[in-house]
C-alpha cells in the first residue's frame, strides 16, 4: 500500500497510526492512513482486517495534581 520512502508503518505494527495521512472524512470523524487503517477522532482504530482498537487517548493530570501547593 504504502509507497513512501521510508515506508510507513504497517496496519500490523504497535506505531501505526504514525502513517500518512490520505483521505479526511470530517463528517465520519475520522482519517485513512496509508497503511489502510481509518483513525478516528477518539484515537480508536478500525483496522484493515476489520479489527477494533479502542480509543486510547493518554491519561492527563487533573489541574489540582499539576499545580504546586
Amino acid at each position: 500500500m504504502c509507497q513512501h520512502k521510508p515506508p510507513c508503518p504497517t496496519a500490523t505494527q504497535p506505531d501505526r497510526d504514525a502513517a500518512r495521512p490520505v483521505t479526511r472524512y470530517d463528517v465520519v470523524g475520522c482519517t485513512r492512513l496509508c497503511n489502510g487503517v481509518l483513525l478516528f477522532d477518539d484515537t480508536g482504530e478500525l483496522l484493515p482486517d476489520g479489527s477494533i482498537v479502542a480509543p486510547h487517548r493518554p491519561l492527563g493530570l487533573t489541574g489540582a495534581a499539576s499545580c504546586p501547593p
